[in-house]
């Protein structure tokens, strides 16, 4: 019996403290705003990541003799690159390709073996010069594939920051405007956006106007800024 007691007191005093929690809670509850801030920033690409697929080709191609070979055109590649300044890792090979030559009705008698190159510049007008120095008919086509900054962690990291900021400032001039004060930050969430990269207005153009400079540099060429965009969700207590 005295056991029975004991537990019913500690029962009733276990529900009076949670009832004391409870209400404790109710009356000074916890004022919070949530709100999202964004940023972006815009720059100009300084790595330009072009595509050069060189192919083999016969000199005469209505007998088809005096086949180019695909290792004079892939060293007359590696020398113009030399010649221009550049590092040797700018250059790099990206695929191989190979097919049979067909003429009329006759089976085809020769293969034709191609490789594909990827080669990073920093200027997309050099591409004019070095590409003068490869025989042109060996060049099956060029193509600014992609492009890249050199800093662009450094500017992702900025540009989450300055969303946090603007989170942070839109929290302070909402409860300004209703008299309130903003207090320390409770939760933060990253909501990661990514990046507009440019869209080409001519991804690919022809090796052998460029070679003789028959259109103007700009031509072929244009693209626009890199976008780097985030959002970030925050929360603030209210004082």
């Amino acid at each position: 019996m005295k056991r029975f007691v004991f537990s019913a007191l500690l029962l009733a005093a276990s529900a009076a403290a949670f009832a004391q929690t409870t209400t404790a809670v109710e009356k000074d509850p916890i004022k919070k705003i949530e709100v999202t801030g964004t940023a972006e920033l815009e720059v100009v690409p300084d790595e330009l990541y072009f595509t050069i697929s060189l192919k083999e080709y016969f000199k005469d191609e209505k007998n088809q003799k005096d086949k180019v070979a695909l290792e004079t055109l892939e060293k007359q590649l590696i020398e113009a690159v030399k010649s221009a300044g550049l590092p040797k890792e700018n250059l790099s090979v990206s695929g191989v390709t190979g097919y049979r030559e067909w003429t009329g009705k006759k089976k085809p008698q020769h293969f034709l073996a191609g490789k594909q190159f990827q080669l990073k510049l920093s200027n997309a007008n050099n591409i004019n010069d070095l590409m003068s120095k490869v025989d042109d008919r060996g060049v099956e086509y060029v193509n600014m594939s992609r492009v890249e900054h050199s800093k662009k962690e450094e500017f992702r990291r900025q540009v989450k920051v300055n969303a946090l900021k603007a989170a942070k400032e839109k929290a302070g001039y909402l409860l300004e405007s209703i008299g309130e004060k903003l207090g320390e930050v409770l939760e933060i969430h990253e909501v990661e956006e990514g990046n507009v990269y440019p869209m080409y207005k001519q991804a690919q153009y022809n090796v052998r106007m460029m070679a003789a400079d028959a259109a103007p540099e700009s031509e072929g060429l244009e693209y626009q800024k890199i976008k780097y965009s985030y959002r970030m969700n925050a929360t603030f207590r209210i004082k």
